[in-house]
């Protein structure tokens, strides 16, 4: 007899065995393509104050939204009265065709593109998944009260994790499993259902630094602790305005986040390509020459970038990373032409960094 019908033969009466319906869970979880289901409680006084001392420290930037809504980030029975248990999903995303990071950044020409960012936007895959698995549980055991969440919500997705056992939270601030690595989605499911919590595993790290050492703008500021203004995730992501002029240089031809710190992490080797074939690379994102990426004009980019997680940030700021790219590319007249034909854009900070990239190929030229 399967989990499922256990359950179903379970819910004929009044009082229902919670530990079967996790058992159908996590089954109906890996049907629906989710590696791991774990489940957790929603105490997280520990998560919180380590939020409100980096807050307090400003290292999150300007990313205002993260202290926008008080305690409910951390007290998921404030954001949805009644909750009580989370059901927390990871979902593999690294595709097999993909260029490896290690290679795109001994090939300065070429764009590096976070590898969570190359396929569909993990939003809607994850949150599609999600409902459905909401809804084999309320097809089962009847109407229940409940909220699906992929990274669109104060949510503390990865504490929420290592709490239901998926893994702990290294070094470098990302969820780390023994079997699995790094490269995976979370998503939750906030619910009234009292279910038994999974019991958390433990760190293993250990004296391992690989993630600190190879950060380009040491954003990894000491173990555990992330300064999001250095990171070139935020810079080049989340980061609205000129990108500092200190870490231009450092961020390389890496214009649409960083995968530094994962693609180093020993525990990665364990780690499974994805079979989703939503993430598969899109429009050669995974691998693209610089000056034909800054080449797209909006409507080029909007249709090249529909469906994935890079067009949140918009053409202007597309071309502003991509005008740093090629300020650190090798020094050629295709290089120095696109940037050319962008110096009179109508944003000033596409100019602003199209006039810094100008300016490291004429002191390159300079000195050579």
């Amino acid at each position: 007899m399967s989990h499922i019908d256990n359950y179903k033969e379970l819910n004929s009466v009044d009082q229902p065995d919670s530990a079967s319906l996790v058992n159908a869970i996590r089954q109906w979880g890996q049907t629906l393509g989710f590696q791991q289901i774990g489940i957790s409680d929603i105490e997280l006084g520990q998560a919180e104050q380590r939020l409100n001392d980096w807050l307090a420290d400003g290292q999150h930037g300007d990313m205002d939204w993260m202290e926008r809504h008080g305690n409910k980030r951390t007290r998921p029975d404030e954001l949805v009265p009644g909750t009580c248990s989370v059901i927390v999903a990871r979902m593999d995303y690294l595709p097999a065709s993909a260029t490896p990071v290690e290679d795109l950044l001994e090939q300065p020409e070429r764009a590096c593109i976070s590898r969570y960012a190359i396929g569909r936007d993990y939003h809607k895959v994850l949150r599609a998944r999600l409902q459905k698995l909401a809804t084999n549980i309320e097809q089962t055991i009847g109407p229940f009260g409940y909220r699906v969440f992929t990274d669109s919500a104060p949510v503390m997705e990865k504490p929420l994790a290592a709490k239901a056992g998926l893994g702990w939270i290294g070094k470098h601030t990302n969820l780390l499993n023994r079997r699995a690595g790094s490269w995976f989605f979370l998503g939750v499911i906030y619910t009234d259902l009292a279910l038994p919590a999974d019991e958390p595993v433990t760190d293993h790290c250990g004296s391992c630094r690989k993630c600190i050492d190879v950060c380009p703008t040491q954003a990894i500021t000491a173990p555990y602790q992330l300064d999001a203004r250095r990171c070139i995730s935020y810079l080049t992501i989340e980061h609205k305005g000129a990108i500092p002029i200190e870490f231009r240089r450092p961020i390389g031809n890496r214009v649409y986040g960083c995968d530094d710190c994962q693609a180093v992490c020993p525990w990665n080797r364990y780690a499974d390509f994805s079979a989703e074939e939503d993430f598969t690379p899109r429009q050669h994102l995974d691998a693209g020459h610089l000056v034909d990426l800054f080449g797209w004009d909006e409507a080029t980019f909007l249709h090249n970038t529909a469906g994935t997680a890079i067009r949140r940030i918009g053409h202007e700021r597309w071309l502003r990373n991509l005008a740093v790219g090629l300020g650190n590319a090798p020094t050629s007249s295709k290089v120095i032409d696109a940037l050319r034909q962008r110096q009179d854009h109508s944003s000033a900070l596409v100019r602003e960094h199209v006039e810094w990239a100008l300016e490291q190929h004429a002191q390159s030229d300079k000195s050579s």
